[in-house]
C-alpha cells in the first residue's frame, strides 16, 4: 500500500486526538515510554542504539540535500563529547541560496497535503524518532554532557512529547474552522445569494530553528514541528557543539516526507558557526525559533523584522524559603534540583532567598547560617558516591561554564566549593559539583543576572516579605522560567502565588518528593510564559502555533440550474 499524508493521518489519528485532549485537560499523558526498558523498545534496542551512534563517529554525515558540498575534513563539525573524546563527524557545508530555493519549491505540495495530512506526517516522524531514542540519547549525551538517563528521557521521549504537543496545538488551530462551506444569504422574495467558499491554511514561509547546546531536541522540537505542521518548510541550524541529535532528526524527517510522496526539502540542515545571522535576515525566513543567550536573542528580536521570532533567553530562577514541615524533604529536593545536569538547565534554581532571622523547620527554628549549612551538607551528601553523582551531574558542556564556576567563587562567601568528580567510565569527563555561595540581599549586582551552570546563591534578606518582593522583581526585570516557595502559611502561599502570577512565572510550592522545580511535563506544564524577559512565548500553547499560518479563502457564486 502506498504511503500518503492521508493514510498517515488515518494511522495516527487516535494518537493525535489523545494529544489534543491531554493538552486541554492538562492531566498526565504521554505518547512515548520514558523508561529505556526492553519491554517498550525491544531487547536489542540499547545495543543497537549505541552501535548506531558509534557508526556516526569519525565519518561524514550523509545528507542528500540541495547545494550540499562535501566538507573538507574538520571544516564543519568539531563536536567533542564533554565526557572526553572527539566525535570526528563532518557535515555537508550548506548553500543557503540552494536550501531556501528548495524549501520554497517544496511548500505548495505541503500546503495541498492539508492540516490532516501534515499532522499525520509529523506524528509519523515523531514515531520514527521514538524508535531511535537510544541512538539519539547517545548523541545527546555526547554533545551536551547529560548523563545517559537524562539524555534518553529529555532528548528522546520527553522531547518527542513536546513535538507532539506542538503538532496537536497546530492541528487544533488549523481545523478550528470548516475547510469549506456553502453560504446562503436570504433575500426576502428574491432567491437567496448562494456561494461556495473554501478556506485554505497557508504557511507563512520558511521557518528557522536555531538549536541550543544543552537541549538540542527538547528545545528544538516544539518550533520545528509547530512550523512544519502549519504548512511551513523548516531549516534547522544546530548549535555548533550539538549538531548530531538534530542532524539525525532532519534525516528521519526527510525519509518520512519522501516516503509519503512529498518533497524532503521541507526539512533541511544548515551547519556552520556564523550562518545564523545570515539565515535570520533572509526575507524568505518568516519564522524563527531560538533558545540561547540573551545577547543573540535580543539581536534577533531587534533585527529580524521580517519574521515572527520566538525566543527563550536567560533568566534568574529563584526559590523563597519561609518555612517547612519537612526540612529533610526540602533539602533532598533542593539538592537534586541544584545537582541535576550540573545546573545546566534554563529552569534550575540560582537564587535561594532566606530571611536573616531564619525559618521555622518543623518543630525547630533554624537560623540563616544553619539553613545554609544544612543545604550545603545535603548537596555534599547527595553527591558523596562518585558512581551515583556522575549519573546526576553529567558533564560540563562548555569551557565557558567551567570558567564561570571558577570566577563565581569570588563573588560571595563559599558555603560549599565546587569539586571535580572522576567518572568511572570516562576518566576525561569534566564533572563538577555545585558551588554554593552566600550573599547579602543588597548585592543584587552579583546575584541578579544569570550565572549558568552549577552555581547557587543563598541570599540573606530582611524578611520573607523582602524575599518575595525581591524574587518577584527579579523575575519582572531579569526574567525567570521557574520560581519556588516553601511555606506553611496558607495566606503567604496565596500572596506569593499572586505575586508570581503578576510577575509571569510558573510557581512550584513545597516540593519535597519526586517532582522538582526544574522539570516540566509536556501536555500539562507550560514551559515559559512569554510574560517576562526570559521568554516571549510558551511551550506550548495556541499562541505558539496560531501565528505560523494564514487562512486564505476563495468563493464562487452558485448559479441555480434552469428549470427544464
Amino acid at each position: 500500500m502506498t504511503t500518503t499524508p492521508q493514510s498517515l493521518f488515518a494511522t495516527h489519528e487516535a494518537t493525535l486526538r489523545s494529544a489534543v485532549e491531554a493538552s486541554r485537560s492538562r492531566a498526565y499523558w504521554s505518547a512515548f515510554p520514558e523508561m529505556p526498558s526492553p519491554r517498550a523498545y525491544g531487547e536489542t534496542a540499547a545495543a543497537d542504539g549505541e552501535a548506531a551512534f558509534a557508526a556516526h563517529r569519525d565519518q561524514p554525515f550523509a545528507l542528500d540535500q540541495p547545494g550540499a558540498t562535501k566538507a573538507p575534513a574538520g571544516t564543519l563539525g568539531g563536536e567533542r563529547s564533554p565526557f572526553g573524546f572527539d566525535l570526528g563527524i563532518t557535515y555537508p557545508a550548506p548553500d543557503i541560496d540552494a536550501l531556501i530555493g528548495a524549501a520554497k519549491a517544496a511548500m505548495p505540495g505541503w500546503r495541498k497535503a492539508g492540516p490532516d495530512g501534515r499532522a499525520g506526517v509529523c506524528v509519523e516522524i515523531l514515531k520514527r524518532l521514538n524508535a531511535r531514542s537510544f541512538e539519539i540519547a547517545n548523541a545527546v549525551m555526547h554533545t551536551t554532557g547529560q548523563a545517559f538517563m537524562m539524555a534518553f528521557q529529555a532528548g528522546g521521549p520527553h522531547a518527542q512529547d513536546r513535538g507532539l504537543e506542538a503538532v496537536a496545538y497546530g492541528w487544533k488551530a488549523m481545523t478550528d474552522q470548516a475547510p469549506a462551506a456553502r453560504w446562503e444569504k436570504p433575500q426576502g422574495k428574491n432567491p437567496p445569494l448562494v456561494m461556495d467558499k473554501r478556506f485554505e491554511v497557508v504557511g507563512r514561509g520558511i521557518g528557522l530553528v536555531i538549536g541550543c547546546a544543552t537541549f538540542p531536541t527538547w528545545n528544538g522540537y516544539p518550533g520545528l514541528f509547530a512550523s512544519l505542521v502549519t504548512g511551513n518548510a523548516v531549516i534547522v541550524k544546530p548549535g555548533p557543539t550539538a549538531i548530531l541529535p538534530l542532524a539525525i532528526t532532519v534525516r528521519v524527517a526527510r525519509e518520512v516526507l519522501a516516503e509519503a510522496g512529498l518533497d524532503p526539502n521541507l526539512v533541511t540542515l544548515a551547519v556552520g558557526d556564523t550562518i545564523a545571522k545570515d539565515l535570520a535576515l533572509r526575507p524568505e525566513v518568516t519564522l524563527i525559533d531560538y533558545t540561547g543567550s540573551t545577547g543573540f536573542g535580543d539581536w534577533l528580536e531587534r533585527n529580524a523584522h521580517q519574521a515572527q521570532v520566538y525566543t527563550e533567553k536567560a533568566g534568574v530562577n529563584s526559590v523563597v524559603i519561609d518555612g517547612t514541615d519537612d526540612p529533610k524533604g526540602m533539602v533532598r529536593n533542593l539538592a537534586f534540583t541544584l545537582s541535576l545536569y550540573s545546573g545546566q538547565m534554563c529552569t534550575t534554581t540560582q537564587v535561594i532567598f532566606v530571611p536573616k532571622d531564619g525559618i521555622q523547620a518543623g518543630a525547630e527554628r533554624m537560623g540563616f547560617d544553619q539553613v545554609v549549612a544544612v543545604l550545603a551538607g545535603g548537596v555534599d551528601k547527595f553527591l558523596s558516591d562518585p558512581e551515583r553523582a556522575v549519573e546526576v551531574l553529567g558533564a560540563i558542556q562548555s569551557d565557558a561554564t567551567l570558567s564561570r564556576i571558577k570566577e563565581a567563587s569570588k563573588l560571595g562567601t563559599v558555603a560549599l566549593p565546587s569539586r571535580a568528580v572522576v567518572h568511572p567510565k570516562f576518566p576525561e569527563a569534566r564533572v563538577r559539583t555545585p558551588l554554593i555561595l552566600t550573599m547579602d540581599a543588597k548585592e543584587e549586582d552579583k546575584y541578579g543576572h544569570e550565572l549558568f551552570g552549577p552555581i547557587a546563591i543563598v541570599v540573606k534578606t530582611d524578611s520573607t516579605a523582602d524575599s518575595l518582593e525581591r524574587a518577584a522583581r527579579l523575575t519582572r526585570t531579569r526574567g525567570a522560567l521557574t520560581a519556588g516557595l516553601y511555606s506553611t502559611d496558607p495566606a503567604l502561599i496565596e500572596q506569593a502565588t499572586e505575586a508570581f502570577v503578576e510577575a509571569g512565572v510558573a510557581l512550584s510550592v513545597n516540593l519535597t518528593g519526586g517532582v522538582f522545580v526544574n522539570q516540566s511535563a509536556a501536555f500539562s506544564d507550560f514551559h515559559g510564559t512569554g510574560a517576562n524577559p526570559a521568554a516571549n512565548a510558551a511551550l506550548c500553547d495556541l499562541a505558539f502555533v496560531a501565528n505560523r499560518f494564514r487562512v486564505v479563502q476563495s468563493r464562487v457564486p452558485v448559479v441555480a440550474e434552469a428549470a427544464p
